[in-house]
């Protein structure tokens, strides 16, 4: 099925915490609409994006004109709760080769997958499982799933919880953890945990509640994550090899039903401390790191979608040390699911809505 796109402008200044308004503003350009909760986008050529639409299908869109077309709709994706047809990246060296992630269900509950498929302008073949991750459980809670790929084409990509606070410690399943596998699904020998008896081979790091945002730096070969809290407590996180990041043990968060702090403490020796954390909760949604030259004063600087809040996070690297610096149309009324530059140079975000949208500079 085609749609056709409606070409409007969302002219919005830009904002400090204090809302107080900058000397410059961006653009948003709306350049399709109607999709079924676009959660993420990739782009085969600046003119051609593949999107996975959470509760349909994996879709192809035509970017001057605005129209889109499925793919492909695999069989066995679970669309209940958070889960559905999550997050899509490209092979960095071959656009032929396309990753997904997406939950699963058999007897055991619902988990976490990994695809991969062959993609040429128009098609999409060869669907095959990459990796069943060791994941399941009976919500329909917190699957993470973002994909990212290093300078070395080794994939890492995110898995929440899944809804069980003592997964966060339990590295005998691969829940609350970020794995780091070869595009063939193989255990990179120099992985932290290869000879554990205790811990699966493919962790990476540990710990983590439900990351829905990773970015690489290729510049300063950095892993960087943000992830869900609690009540409060949302965390931005350097990645290290073979580092527990404490949920649920430590948190910045509060429980859902009373004034009450998470774990046992913020702070606790063993657990590497987040970069940034965020109290109350922006409810991030994705993570890039921005070099480019379209949007000089975003070069160098993380960008989160944020839901909860409904804006894009800057946020300024200073060393180990990250500074919120200001949050982009804040105004805008839309859930932010994921940002992604195309190859020209250009940001793209998604919303909850439906939209695809450009940030004009």
């Amino acid at each position: 099925m085609l749609r056709l796109k409606k070409t409007h402008l969302l002219t919005l200044a830009l904002a400090t915490l204090g809302c107080a308004k900058l000397s410059h503003a961006y653009t948003l350009q709306t350049v399709a609409t109607g999709l079924k909760v676009p959660w993420s986008i990739e782009f085969a050529d600046s003119k051609t994006a593949v999107i996975s639409e959470r509760n349909g299908s994996i879709v192809e869109l035509d970017i001057p004109s605005g129209e889109y077309k499925a793919l492909y709709k695999p069989e066995d994706v679970y669309s209940g709760g958070q889960g559905g047809l999550l997050d899509l990246a490209f092979h960095p060296q071959d656009t032929s080769r396309l990753f997904i992630t997406y939950s699963q269900t058999d007897k055991q509950g619902a988990s976490t997958v990994l695809a991969s498929a062959t993609y040429s302008k128009g098609s999409l073949s060869n669907f095959k499982e990459v990796l069943a991750t060791q994941s399941h459980s009976d919500t329909g809670r917190h699957f993470g799933s973002r994909i990212v790929f290093d300078d070395d084409n080794k994939l890492y990509f995110s898995i929440g919880d899944r809804g069980d606070r003592d997964n966060g410690q339990d590295t005998s399943n691969h829940a609350a953890t970020i794995i780091r596998i070869n595009a063939d699904g193989s255990v990179p020998k120099d992985n932290p945990y290869v000879t554990s008896n205790d811990v699966l081979p493919e962790i990476w790091s540990y710990g983590h509640r439900n990351t829905q945002g990773i970015t690489f730096d290729p510049q300063t070969k950095t892993l960087w994550a943000i992830e869900h809290g609690p009540r409060g407590g949302d965390e931005i996180n350097k990645i290290e090899k073979g580092h527990n990041y404490g949920w649920p043990m430590t948190s910045h968060g509060k429980e859902y039903w009373g004034p009450l702090m998470v774990g046992d403490s913020e702070y606790q020796e063993g657990v590497t401390p987040p970069s940034l954390v965020y109290t109350p909760s922006i409810a991030p949604s994705s993570l890039i790191i921005y070099r480019g030259e379209r949007y000089p004063d975003l070069n160098g600087k993380l960008l989160a979608g944020a839901l909860k809040l409904t804006h894009i996070n800057v946020i300024k690297i200073d060393g180990n040390k990250l500074i919120e610096e200001k949050r982009l149309f804040d105004d805008l009324g839309e859930r932010i699911r994921d940002i992604q530059i195309s190859p020209d140079d250009y940001l793209y975000v998604t919303t909850d809505s439906g939209k695809v949208m450009r940030l004009i500079p």
